[in-house]
C-alpha cells in the first residue's frame, strides 16, 4: 500500500506525462519542490513496486499498474472537491488543500459512498473529469476560449489553471462553469476578448485567462 508521499509521486507522474506518456526527472522534482536525488530515490522505490519504468538518463513513463493507481488518488481527489462544493458549501477555490488531505484515506467504500451521495459526477469542480472505480478517464474535447471567434457563443466548460488566485479572480468577474458566453470582440494587438455574459456583465479579459478557460459550442 502506498505511502502518502508516494502517492503525491504518482499523482505528480501522472499529470506531468507528455503525449508520449514520458516524464522528466526535473520537471518532477521542480513539481514536488524537491531534489534531484530525493526525487532519484523515489523512482527507484516506485520501479521496484512496478508502478514506473525507470532507466538511468531516460525519461521516466508510469506503468499501467502505475497509472492506475495514479487515477484512482486523483478519483478520491477529485471527488472530495466535489463533495465539499456541492454538498458543505465551499467556494471552488477553498477545496484543494483539504482534499490533498483527504485523498490519502485508504477506505474505498468511503469514496464510493461519497460517489453515491454525489449521483456520480462526471467532472470535479473546475470542469477536470473525475476517474472511474477502474481509474478510467473520459476526456471531454473542449477548445480554449482564445481560439474562439468573435460572434460566437460558447459554455464555459473546464479551466486548465484552477489555482486558488485565478479562481478568486474568476468570483470577482462573476465567471462560473456552466456560464453562457458570448464573444463580441478580440483586440488584434494583444488577443484581450470583449465578452459578454449574464444580464449585464460585460468585461474584457487578456489573452493569458482566455487561454486558462475551456469552452464547448
Amino acid at each position: 500500500m502506498a505511502s502518502p508521499t508516494e502517492e503525491n509521486y504518482l499523482k505528480a507522474l501522472f499529470n506531468l506525462a507528455n503525449e508520449k506518456g514520458e516524464i522528466s526527472v526535473s520537471d518532477l522534482g521542480n513539481m514536488l519542490r524537491v531534489s534531484t536525488p530525493t526525487v532519484n530515490s523515489m523512482v527507484k522505490k516506485l520501479h521496484e513496486q512496478g508502478l514506473l519504468i525507470y532507466e538511468k538518463y531516460r525519461p521516466l513513463s508510469l506503468t499501467n499498474k502505475g497509472k492506475k493507481e495514479a487515477a484512482l488518488i486523483i478519483r478520491k481527489h477529485r471527488l472530495t472537491e466535489m463533495f465539499l462544493v456541492e454538498k458543505m458549501g465551499f467556494g471552488w477555490e477553498a477545496v484543494h488543500e483539504i482534499a490533498e488531505q483527504i485523498e490519502h484515506i485508504k477506505s474505498p467504500d468511503f469514496f464510493d459512498r461519497m460517489d453515491e451521495i454525489l449521483g456520480h459526477p462526471t467532472n470535479d469542480p473546475h470542469g477536470s473529469p473525475i476517474p472511474d472505480k477502474n481509474g478510467r478517464i473520459v476526456w471531454k474535447s473542449y477548445q480554449k476560449l482564445g481560439d474562439c471567434k468573435p460572434g460566437a457563443v460558447v459554455k464555459l466548460a473546464a479551466l486548465t489553471n484552477s489555482s486558488e488566485e485565478f479562481l478568486k479572480y474568476l468570483n470577482d468577474k462573476k465567471l462560473s462553469l456552466g456560464l453562457s458566453i458570448k464573444i463580441d470582440s478580440i483586440e488584434r494587438f494583444d488577443g484581450s476578448m470583449t465578452v459578454s455574459y449574464l444580464k449585464n456583465q460585460r468585461q474584457t479579459l487578456s489573452a493569458v485567462v482566455c487561454e486558462k478557460l475551456l469552452v464547448e459550442s
